[in-house]
């Protein structure tokens, strides 16, 4: 099995559903994605408010972290195919949009395994990850101490180089399960279809 490290952000409604909602909705099918090909528990973090970098000049974003297993035979390029569909059946058009600015949900792959990855369409990990406070604090939160693909201290350590950048804690995953992700606890029900 490989063990995927996703990174999640929305900052836009889209049909009705805040930014929250929209997490929700990709919780739940990241977790039908990754049960389809292990047993093992998909792992998801908080929820956590933050600062848009880059493009200042937006809304707050809604960041969480989540961890799951793909059998061995699963490629990243397949992977971000299925982030693709998601990411459009929650109404993100990449062709319509700016870059760094406002989205309904960025799915982004922050780990897969122990791979690299540098295509033209694809970098593992995310070259972006080390400096990026609101990827870091979640995937954190799930990280096993253990975990025998990363080193979680170099997590730690980036993490505590960086400046301040206005990452705060904005619902408990206890919370977020309840409130916008009960389909975790019922089971998997997928509400929307994907292309």
């Amino acid at each position: 099995m490989i063990p995927v490290v996703l990174g999640l952000g929305s900052n836009a409604p889209f049909k009705g559903l805040s930014p929250v909602e929209l997490l929700g909705r990709s919780c739940i099918f990241l977790r039908g994605l990754f049960f389809s090909f292990s047993q093992r528990d998909t792992l998801f973090s908080s929820v956590y408010r933050t600062k848009a970098m880059y493009v200042t000049d937006q809304s707050d974003f809604f960041n969480m972290a989540a961890m799951g297993f793909l059998n061995d035979s699963f490629k990243p390029g397949d992977l971000l195919s299925e982030i693709h569909k998601i990411e459009s059946a929650l109404g993100r058009d990449r062709r319509h949009e700016v870059r760094f600015g406002p989205r309904s949900m960025d799915i982004d792959i922050e780990l897969f395994g122990k791979l690299n990855v540098d295509e033209p369409n694809l970098k593992i990990p995310h070259p972006r990850l080390y400096e990026r406070a609101f990827v870091l604090i979640p995937i954190l939160e799930i990280l096993p101490k253990s975990a025998d693909f990363i080193d979680r201290e170099i997590f730690a350590e980036k993490l505590r180089r960086l400046p301040e950048q206005g990452v705060e804690l904005y619902m408990p995953f206890a919370k977020f399960l309840t409130e916008y992700f009960p389909e975790a606890a019922d089971g998997y029900k997928q509400e929307f279809r994907l292309g």
